[in-house]
């Protein structure tokens, strides 16, 4: 005897009821677990990184090992552009900023407990950066030691009866970088002769945006103002600051915004400067991604290559060039060249490069912007301590390859290629093309 069930339907799947009270319960669950998946997948560009790399550029140089290499390689020259190292905040502007709004809450009796810990942690950067604001620490220093350190471990042989030349921006932190880099490498091997310059004739190579006119034009235009203020006004969480400042604070026009922002660069910016701070008693992890991602598309529209510009990578080209050329002279003349060469600059100096390169996570090209955190990472590309090591390898027929480190892991060279170890003459092709031709000579 054929026996006809109600039937149902659900999201356009038809069930057939056998049992009415039963079925309801299990369509009521499956409709519960369609909200909950179209509520996740209502923003897939949202991300959910952890608090420590929410830290973005201010986050301390992460744990690496050294990645060993062919026995049928041998190391030979290190070309190596680095950040500097850990530091205290570059200014106290946004510390100031933030303590002022602090106080003003307070006397408007509008604070919360949130804001009062807040607060004490402004006037204890305050305190501790006193005199030294941008300055590199203990950890910075510490960082580059370390770095120096596997860099001679991993290539000993590069380093024996080695010259190195190294070269630093201006700013202080970049010429300590420098100054304990080449002191590790000294206390290692004090039969290696060592050269270093710092100051503005270095400019060229590690602060080129002060000098290219075109970077200057493009900052001071309206497109990428445009572009990181709309992505700001529909991305910054300014719950924070509200339960710090408090639901009655009375905010300036833009107030809101900046300070949100500015306690973001407060917390964001402490363990660069050794100090340990919960980060969880002021931000959900949902609020310390959405406030770095505006931080990092900062970063992104204005030191990287863009669908608006790519102005800010390609102002990078003489230090490009710088790597090309230094590597063919040593090729051509080893004996009269520096088989090391170091170069110590700022997040500024890296981001353009990188993105110059086309190194795998520094260069994304988009229209959808709210899509760059999943892509483009800050914490990932300039963390700390942030280094390109371009490692040059002769073979036992004679031949030379490449391999480029970024943080110390090696990653591919080529576009659409895997290779790690790449013949110099190809990587030596591939570069040359990198630099736009306006550039080219």
């Amino acid at each position: 005897m054929k026996l006809d069930y109600p039937h149902g339907s659900l999201f356009g799947l038809t069930f057939v009821m056998k049992h009415p009270l039963k079925m309801k319960r299990i369509l009521f669950s499956l409709a519960a677990l369609m909200c909950l998946i179209g509520a996740t997948a209502a923003d897939p560009t949202s991300t959910r990184y952890s608090g420590s790399e929410c830290e973005g550029s201010g986050m301390p140089y992460p744990g690496v090992q050294t990645t060993a290499y062919p026995d049928s390689l041998t190391p030979v020259m290190i070309n190596h552009v680095g950040r500097h190292g850990a530091r205290f905040p570059s200014s106290a502007r946004f510390t100031v900023a933030l303590l002022r709004s602090l106080n003003r809450a307070d006397s408007l009796g509008t604070i919360t407990s949130t804001g009062r810990r807040l607060i004490s942690l402004c006037n204890t950067v305050i305190n501790m950066a006193k005199g030294r604001w941008g300055a590199l620490d203990s950890l910075g220093m510490a960082e580059q030691r370390a770095i120096a350190s596997r860099m001679y471990a991993a290539y000993p042989g590069v380093f024996k009866n080695a010259r190195i030349e190294a070269i630093s921006s201006y700013a202080p932190r970049c010429i300590m970088s420098m100054d304990e880099f080449t002191h590790q490498i000294s206390r290692l091997n004090n039969r290696v002769e060592i050269y270093t310059s710092s100051g503005r004739q270095n400019s060229t190579l590690v602060r080129f945006f002060d000098l290219n006119t075109d970077y200057k034009e493009f900052m001071a235009g309206e497109a990428w103002h445009e572009t990181y203020e709309r992505f700001v006004d529909t991305t910054c969480p300014v719950t924070a600051i509200d339960r710090a400042l408090g639901k009655n604070y009375p905010y300036e026009p833009g107030e809101q915004q900046d300070m949100a922002l500015n306690e973001y660069k407060l917390v964001s910016g402490c363990a660069a400067m050794s100090l340990d701070v919960d980060w969880e008693k002021f931000f959900t992890i949902e609020e310390y991604n959405a406030l770095w991602a505006c931080s990092n598309m900062h970063h992104y529209l204005t030191h990287s290559a863009s669908t608006l510009s790519t102005v800010p990578a390609d102002m990078a080209y003489p230090l490009l060039q710088n790597l090309i050329e230094t590597t063919d002279l040593f090729i051509m003349d080893q004996g009269a060249q520096p088989s090391v060469r170091l170069r110590f600059g700022h997040a500024e100096t890296l981001m353009p490069l990188l993105s110059l390169m086309h190194i795998p996570g520094c260069y994304y090209m988009t229209n959808y912007f709210d899509t760059v955190g999943l892509h483009w990472r800050d914490f990932y590309i300039v963390p700390m301590g942030a280094n390109l090591q371009m490692i040059l390898f002769k073979s036992k027929s004679g031949n030379y390859y490449v391999r480029v480190d970024l943080n110390e892991t090696p990653v591919p060279l080529i576009p659409g290629r895997t290779t790690i170890y790449t013949p110099w003459a190809a990587a030596r092709e591939y570069l040359n093309r990198c630099i736009p031709l306006i550039y080219q000579e």
